[in-house]
């Protein structure tokens, strides 16, 4: 496993180990800070616009000033994969959180914000994305502004958590009965040849690779429609998916005991599958597709 020990802060470059903050941080009390993952390919960023966009619009919806301006941060990402010399799959984590200081509910005068970003080596699941996984269902508990990718994800691990019990992949949340999304993914329902997916509202996170799905749904004259659909729905599902920036298009075999459609990934599912792996770049031999497995 590379070691990237080069990370971006709010002042500078930074060896990992200079990494210091006050215990009186507020990300670490109060969970009062943003978030992004942004995936790599080949040493290349995949949809960096669109996580970069996201992070500041985070960042305006809870009043956190960040560090850099849009056009700055897309150079220091982007220096950060050259300090590193990243030439793999990988992924950038960044955080930015309101700051350090005494702690106190109410927002702090005249404090800075922390901002730390580092490089992880990311192999794609390449195995669970062509093989598709298993799920269960959970209580969707979280609080009403999803779309705010915040530090806040408590809910999240405990959902993922229950799924990693049942040696399942993902946790398919739903608030009385209706799906909303997964606890770190969106997630699909193919019906006669249509994508269904929660409509994106506050109350769930607009995935980069959702806008994606959007756009590939377009461009194969697949209709894609935000519409929510409740749990028993799924029994009558032809395929269903998930996708995020880390589990790319991944297909769901199974939720809870329910067996998906005959049981294994489904034709609009591959088709999505192969866009995403042409838009990102994906070389032909690391691709999930053999030469006698390609999508129709």
């Amino acid at each position: 496993m590379t070691i990237y020990d080069r990370i971006l802060t709010e002042d500078d470059f930074i060896h990992q180990d200079e990494l210091r903050y006050p215990f009186e941080e507020r990300g670490l009390q109060f969970g009062d800070g943003i978030y992004e993952v942004i995936r790599i390919y080949n040493g290349k960023f995949y949809l960096l616009k669109e996580h970069v966009e996201r992070l500041y619009r985070s960042a305006a919806a809870v009043k956190i000033n960040v560090p850099y301006t849009q056009e700055e941060m897309y150079d220091h990402l982007k220096h950060l994969l050259e300090l590193n010399q990243v030439e793999s799959d990988a992924k950038v984590y960044l955080q930015i959180t309101r700051g350090s200081a005494p702690r106190n509910h109410a927002f702090p005068k005249d404090t800075a914000a922390n901002l730390y970003a580092y490089v992880k080596d990311l192999p794609r699941p390449t195995d669970l994305i062509a093989g598709g996984v298993h799920t269960i269902t959970h209580e969707d508990v979280r609080w009403d502004w999803c779309y705010i990718k915040s530090l806040n994800l408590l809910p999240n691990v405990m959902a993922k958590q229950a799924a990693e019990e049942q040696n399942c992949y993902e946790a398919v949340l739903h608030k009385d009965g209706e799906v909303t999304e997964c606890s770190s993914s969106n997630v699909y329902m193919v019906k006669n040849g249509k994508v269904y997916t929660h409509p994106a509202k506050k109350n769930i996170l607009h995935g980069c690779v959702r806008m994606r799905v959007e756009a590939f749904c377009d461009s194969q004259n697949i209709d894609f429609v935000e519409e929510s659909f409740q749990i028993e729905d799924l029994q009558y599902a032809d395929e269903l998916f998930l996708s995020s920036s880390t589990s790319e298009i991944m297909p769901i075999l199974k939720v809870d005991h329910l067996q998906i459609g005959d049981g294994n990934p489904g034709a609009v599912t591959r088709l999505l599958q192969q866009r995403y792996e042409k838009e990102a770049g994906i070389s032909p031999d690391a691709s999930i597709f053999s030469s006698n497995q390609k999508a129709q």
